[in-house]
């Protein structure tokens, strides 16, 4: 049986792929298959997405995801490509172009990808990069499977680095002032339940004006009366150097990027 698509991993980020493709009606489950090496996860998937090959070996496929960690992706790339695949889309940290073009071999599309974790529900952001054999046409296939759960950009590779340090470990900067915001309310008397869902809506509703806005700026000026409550607020992060703060948190992490691929 051949496939248009096999995920190779079908961890937490091939299963979101996975649902987001299917649902976005552009991948039949039929055309779908996914190489999962552990049993137990092969019978969640299996309840997960009916109709979609779930194995434990590689089928024929013409496309290829490789969702396995970093120290794999060699091995699941040449596999892909001994099994018929002329594209591969790889979503392994810190994995160069230049060592899935080594890989796959001469003549095989690679594109490397950088999705970020709310790809899980639907909210990604995720940047690609094409290898040496890779067109427009096969990066546009990769964007329709990324696509399928959030935004997607097209950068050269170098950029990659600063886009992860940005996109691919923001949401951990956004956990962390979330986890802070809510101590600092229950410190001001806020029960703690009521203090996380408060902090929990207040960032889905301020990223909502966001998204619809998307002019920052404007939006704190609109929130900053002179004088009152939020002014008072906003210059305690002004006078601890927030935005030098923020810009130093994502050098170091554009950095790390840089020396781990």
């Amino acid at each position: 049986m051949s496939v248009d698509v096999v995920m190779i991993g079908g961890g937490n980020m091939g299963a979101a792929l996975l649902g987001g493709m299917i649902a976005s009606g552009r991948f039949p489950p039929a055309s779908l298959a996914v190489v999962e090496r552990i049993d137990e996860r092969r019978e969640e998937l299996t309840e997960m997405f009916p109709g979609v090959l779930i194995a434990a070996e590689l089928p024929s496929a013409s496309g290829a995801v490789i969702a396995v960690k970093p120290d794999g992706v060699g091995d699941a790339v040449r596999g892909a490509v001994a099994a018929g695949a002329t594209r591969i889309l790889s979503i392994a940290a810190g994995v160069t172009l230049a060592a899935l073009d080594a890989a796959a071999g001469p003549g095989v599309a690679v594109v490397r990808a950088m999705p970020n974790t709310p790809a899980l529900v639907g909210k990604g952001a995720s940047a690609i990069a094409g290898g040496a054999a890779a067109g427009d046409a096969d990066l546009d296939w990769a964007t329709g499977i990324l696509g399928s759960v959030g935004i997607v950009e097209r950068l050269d590779e170098p950029l990659l680095d600063a886009f992860t340090g940005v996109a691919g470990s923001g949401p951990a900067y956004v956990f962390l002032f979330a986890e802070a915001l809510t101590s600092a309310a229950v410190a001001e008397g806020l029960p703690a339940d009521v203090a996380e869902r408060v902090v929990a809506q207040l960032l889905i509703g301020s990223a909502t004006l966001l998204d619809r806005d998307r002019d920052a700026t404007r939006l704190r000026v609109n929130v900053t009366s002179p004088g009152g409550t939020t002014a008072a607020g906003l210059a305690r992060f002004e006078a601890a150097g927030f935005e030098s703060i923020v810009a130093d948190v994502v050098r170091a992490a554009t950095r790390r990027s840089r020396e781990l691929g």
